[in-house]
Parts: C-alpha cells; structure tokens; sequence
C-alpha cells in the first residue's frame, strides 16, 4: 500500500547559504572513541533502502509541489574538460530561470532559482558575475578534484583561490587514502586545514564513497570531517563508477543526525553522481524527511549534485500541466 507524502509548504524559494539562517559547525575534537563505534548493518540497511520507493510515494499536485522543491535544491553543475565561458553563462541562465516561464505560471509558482552552481575554479570569475545580485551562490570544487592527489600546498592554494574569486562554497575532495587505512587523525587535520582556508566559504567535504571499501567506512570519514568543521557532507565526484546509493545516503543521513543529537549543529547533505531522474529525487527526498525532518528538506541543509536532473524535472512538470511528456531537447540544461 503506497503512502502519500506532503511536503511542506517552503517559506521561500530563494536559496540561501547556511550561515543565512544557521549558525556554521564549528567542528569538534577529534573523538576516536566514538569513530570507533560507528558500526553498519549492512543487510539491514539494504532491506531499509529496498523498500523506501514502494512505501513513499506522492502523485499528482503533491508531486508537482516536491519536484518544483527539487529544483531549488539542485547545485547545477558542469565539470567538463571542454567547459567554457560560454557554457558556464548558459548554465547560469538556466540556473537563474530554471523552469520554463510557461510552466512556472500555470503551476502558480514565485520565481525559482537553483541552489547553486557548480564549476572548476577556472570557470568561477565568469560563474560569480552572471550570477551577480541573484543570490545564487558559486560552488567551486577544490583540493585537486576528482582524486585529491596534487601537492598538500597546492590544494591549500586552489581553495584560496577559488575564494579570492568569489565562491561561496567549496567541494573538496578528502584523501581516500586516510580512511582506506584508518588514519582518522590525518582525515581529521586534512579536513581542519581545508576549513580554515575556506574562510567564510562553506565546506562540503567529498567522501567518494564508492572508493571507501565498506558502509562502516563511510559511517566514520561521515563523522571525522563533521568533527573537523564540515558544513556538508557529499557522496561524490561523480567520477566514480559508482557514485550516490540509497543505502551510502541512509549512512550518512544517520551519522548527521547523531552528529546534531550529541553536538546541537545541523549539517547539510548532497547526494551527487548518478542522480539524473525525478522519480529517484523524490525518493532521496523522502528519505531524508523520513530519517532528518522537514527542516532538512531545504537548499542550506541539502543540495543535489547534478546536471541533468533538471531535465527529467521539467518533463515531469509539463506533464502535468498538459498531459503530455516533450521531447528532452524542449527543455535544454544550459
């Protein structure tokens, strides 16, 4: 028997950074104690994730209203090796006007904007100024992306750089390596280091966690880089082969969730990498209502890391003001 899911009605749809409306993590010391308890249920987990999309389930107007949510919650991306000042522009524009204008006003909808926009430092000038007075925030992936492999100084410096320019969030990549071994005190360092280059610029630290071996793992980088002052926790590069899960995402939404219990500070979660349909948005969605709350089902507690989810979005949207599903190129990303 399916349930029908309502979401909230959003106070607004503007997104916002968290120091907006939240105080920032301000981090912890390092617990070994408690990193060593994380533990995981694997097959429990699984049973978990395997039965969310049949019990959670929201149609017609309901589903409209949670996709047109999405929207706001997507950290519009490209990182490409043949981006260009160009396509970033587009992507900004896209960003900006998200929904078609048809469609944003036969749904009744205010303006929507994404939450963000994701690209290498070397695109994050152009990102900056057509974004300007939007309120849209840059997100600039740092720390030698996707690996995290380049010199410690290096990047020290592409994170300072990319604040210099004008990001307002930064998506670093942690030293797999750390975790793969346990050193949980060099995670913890490298991830304080990475935080105080940032500044004001918002962390979100990348766990690429199909490279961490096992959910456990997963469980404890989860709450080592929230004890060293992460603001988010990501899945991904998205250059992974497998990138965001059901079953990664429950992991990581209970170990913010105990985070928050023992500290009081909320951290926020993206999911990215793989994420391109909108029925699987609304089960993420779900889930992280089911485990968090209401309150984290808004763009400075959870974002999705992706490019053509927007896409499938609009679709949807369209099929439900006319009844009938477009061709996807009616509805370009960028």
């Amino acid at each position: 028997m399916q349930t029908q899911t309502h979401a909230p009605a959003p106070t607004s749809t503007a997104p916002q950074l968290p120091q907006v409306t939240l105080p920032r993590n301000p981090g912890m010391p390092l617990d070994l104690d408690w990193v060593a308890r994380a533990q995981t249920n694997t097959s429990a987990i699984e049973r978990r994730c395997a039965t969310l999309p049949g019990r959670r389930s929201v149609k017609k107007a309901y589903q409209a209203a949670w996709l047109a949510k999405a929207i706001t919650l997507i950290d519009l991306t490209t990182l490409s090796g043949d981006d260009t000042p160009g396509r970033v522009r587009r992507l900004c524009a896209k960003g900006r006007q998200p929904l078609r204008a048809d469609l944003n006003t036969a749904l009744g909808l205010p303006p929507l904007t994404t939450g963000a926009i994701c690209v290498y430092h070397e695109m994050v000038a152009t990102a900056v100024d057509a974004l300007q007075s939007t309120g849209i925030p840059v997100a600039a992936v740092s720390t030698g992306f996707p690996a995290g492999l380049s010199p410690f100084h290096t990047r020290i410096a592409e994170i300072e750089a990319s604040v210099a320019a004008g990001a307002a969030e930064i998506d670093i990549v942690i030293s797999r390596r750390h975790v793969l071994t346990g050193d949980w005190q060099a995670l913890y360092d490298e991830t304080c280091a990475y935080r105080a280059a940032c500044g004001d610029a918002h962390v979100k630290a990348i766990l690429a966690t199909g490279e961490l071996g096992s959910l456990r793992n997963v469980a404890r980088a989860s709450l080592v880089c929230m004890m060293a002052g992460a603001d988010f926790i990501k899945t991904s590069t998205g250059k992974e082969p497998v990138n965001a899960t059901l079953p990664v995402t429950l992991v990581m939404l209970r170990a913010i969730r105990d985070y928050a219990d023992r500290t009081g500070h909320k951290v926020g979660y993206k999911p990215a990498g793989g994420i391109s349909k909108a029925k699987d948005a609304l089960v993420y969605m779900a889930m992280i209502r089911d485990e968090l709350g209401p309150r984290w089902v808004q763009p400075d507690l959870f974002r999705f890391g992706a490019s053509s989810l927007l896409n499938d979005i609009e679709r949807q949207l369209e099929h439900h003001v006319t009844g009938r599903y477009s061709a996807s190129h009616r509805h370009p990303m960028g």
